[in-house]
């Protein structure tokens, strides 16, 4: 008989009733909200009489909305309408959370692992697609509608159609200069924006057994990027180091961990579809178009125009064939997102820029995903490194990555961005993103355009 996957793992550990194949009820163990995608979700509640089941398994936080200048200047109505009904409904259904402005405030992705509740094992949902992240740590976790947000309020459970499972395996060792970020980006410049579709993509390799938790998060977040609203990792013994003495972690911790370590793949175990991608032969990636699969490596040529969406992206970047990512004019660079404003996102980029300055045509903003990193790069010396070199230095949250507050890439800008989507007009009506690693971003501050991380002195592996 063959071996089970993770995912066979702990899908079966959640299901409550159906048989495979078709819906299944799941027990949910955590379920995180925000401002945007929580108001009509408590709202219907209200309507039916009825209470959050399992408050204790929820956690609410503010971030997309969030100023990260002023950040109790909240100008724009719908903004502050959502923000006042997420501080009213937590309370009023005592839901768990961190206040806008308090010392655990931050983008929701990133608020979860730092706290601990986001663990190996677990089953985690919230209403917004970059939930994959915490499949880093070994556990479910994947984004649902609004409809949805009400009903695990309601039930602590949802239904779900167990997906496929596609084995995507990173091989051998990077170049210096060559991050996590560039292993999805090439993943999905090469397969595209739809293979995942269906699936749950579980990501394994020497490549990946070398990386820090927050590099692993970088790659699960972007696996809805890929396709797949599901990404997981076998959590190991850099998973439950980070855990470690975690505010929200379970007591008995070494129980805890004898747990976790029988939640890994086995040898056997079987998967519908796997591919492989050699790290060691990848440059820093770079995006050139309005979706992330419209990525090339540094030096390498923009792509000739196949069909008429290539068409439509190069007009609306207002790029060509056969240019390179040296020859984009930068105006933008966003350092931050739930993709890649961890500490160690700083750490890297603050390499790149101490002692020098930004380019003169260039506005740099750095935005920490969260109040705890923030302050322990302040702690560190990051904040000067940054603002000595010209970026500006803000508070925590969503901020350029969506343009859903005051942070946005004016028309006709072009960005570079740690982010994790490039769509027409995401990061403001008009903007032309370009995705990339933190030593990119920080890299083309300096330049003022793209340059290869990987000829600076800087470059670390």
């Amino acid at each position: 008989m063959s071996g089970k996957s993770i995912f066979d793992k702990l899908w079966e550990r959640h299901v409550i009733t159906g048989k495979e194949g078709d819906p299944q009820l799941m027990y949910v163990d955590q379920h995180y909200i925000h401002e945007v995608t929580s108001p009509q979700a408590f709202q219907g509640l209200r309507d039916a009489g009825r209470k959050v089941r399992r408050p204790d398994l929820t956690f609410g936080t503010f971030d997309h909305n969030v100023p990260t200048v002023n950040i109790y200047d909240i100008r724009d109505a719908i903004s502050k309408a959502q923000m006042d009904a997420l501080a009213r409904n937590v309370v009023e259904f005592g839901i768990p959370h961190a206040d806008h402005g308090s010392e655990n405030q931050g983008i929701v992705h990133m608020v979860g692992p730092e706290t601990g509740r986001t663990q190996p094992g677990k089953f985690i949902v919230c209403g917004d697609s970059h939930t994959a992240t915490h499949g880093a740590f070994g556990a479910i976790g994947f984004g649902i509608g609004t409809t949805e947000v009400e009903h695990v309020f309601a039930t602590q459970t949802i239904w779900q159609v167990k997906p496929k499972k596609l084995l995507v395996k990173f091989t051998g060792k990077p170049q210096k200069g060559v991050y996590s970020k560039d292993y999805i980006l090439a993943l999905i410049a090469k397969y595209g924006v739809a293979l995942g579709v269906g699936y749950v993509v579980e990501y394994v390799g020497e490549a990946v057994d070398n990386l820090s938790m927050e590099e692993r998060m970088t790659i699960c977040n972007m696996s809805i990027e890929f396709g797949s609203k599901m990404g997981i990792m076998n959590p190991d013994q850099t998973t439950f180091d980070y855990l470690k003495d975690k505010e929200c972690v379970p007591k008995d911790f070494d129980a805890a961990v004898a747990d976790w370590k029988t939640l890994v793949s086995d040898e056997d175990a079987q998967y519908d579809k796997m591919i492989e991608l050699d790290v060691s032969q990848l440059a820093p990636m770079v995006t050139w178009g309005t979706n992330p699969s419209m990525g090339v490596a540094f030096g390498q040529a923009f792509p000739e125009i196949k069909d008429m969406n290539d068409q439509r992206a190069y007009d609306y970047m207002d790029m060509k064939p056969g240019q390179t990512a040296a020859d984009i004019e930068l105006g933008y660079v966003f350092l931050g997102s739930c993709t890649n404003a961890r500490l160690s996102d700083l750490k890297v980029a603050a390499k790149y820029v101490a002692g020098k300055h930004i380019a003169p045509n260039v506005t740099a903003i750095v935005v920490p995903g969260s109040r705890p990193v923030k302050l322990a790069a302040e702690k560190i010396g990051l904040d000067k490194v940054f603002l000595d070199a010209g970026f500006e230095w803000r508070d925590p949250g969503c901020s350029m990555c969506l343009g859903m507050n005051p942070d946005k890439v004016p028309e006709g800008m072009h960005c570079a961005s740690t982010s994790n989507r490039n769509f027409e007009d995401r990061q403001g009506v008009g903007a032309k993103t370009h995705l990339c690693s933190p030593a990119m971003a920080a890299a083309a501050a300096i330049a003022g355009r793209f340059v290869d991380v990987r000829q600076l002195s800087e470059a670390q592996a």
